[in-house]
């Protein structure tokens, strides 16, 4: 009698299924404000992707942590505390110690214009600025975050 994973591997022209796309979204910081980050972690679930949201007051090494647990392919960030020119380079930092390169970082909040030039040479994919449209973030990550071999 042939596994269940065989059968379903099967119907799928033999092919494994593939996963759905997992993002992280998390709050680094003292930031107490996650209505932004509940939004779009939302509409990246309701757009098919998997959404792990690790709450408010999280330090970059609890979420390069939760990152490795539950095998993220992305994860976007959200800062308004002002503090994301050290956070978001940080979890990027931790990420390649952690041999998780192939992780897409992006972030999002009250950010200046100025700075994000920076972000992005420090290894930050992309930063999303008050009045981003859901549907230009959840296309991004549509385009960008694939599944993580």
């Amino acid at each position: 009698m042939a596994s269940a994973a065989a059968r379903i591997q099967g119907m799928a022209g033999g092919k494994k299924p593939e996963r759905k796309v997992r993002i992280l979204v998390g709050k680094p910081g003292l930031d107490g404000h996650d209505r932004g980050a509940k939004i779009i972690a939302r509409a990246l679930r309701d757009a098919g992707f998997e959404v792990i949201y690790t709450g408010l007051h999280q330090t970059p090494e609890m979420i390069v942590n939760a990152a490795a647990q539950e095998d993220v392919d992305g994860i976007g960030l959200s800062i308004l505390s002002g503090a994301h020119n050290y956070l978001l380079p940080r979890i990027v930092d931790m990420l390649r110690e952690k041999k998780m390169n192939d992780v897409v970082v992006f972030g999002g909040g009250i950010i200046p214009d100025d700075d994000i030039p920076k972000l992005k040479k420090k290894g930050v994919d992309r930063v999303f600025t008050p009045g981003t449209t859901l549907q230009e973030i959840v296309g991004y990550v549509r385009e960008r975050v694939k599944p993580r071999k």
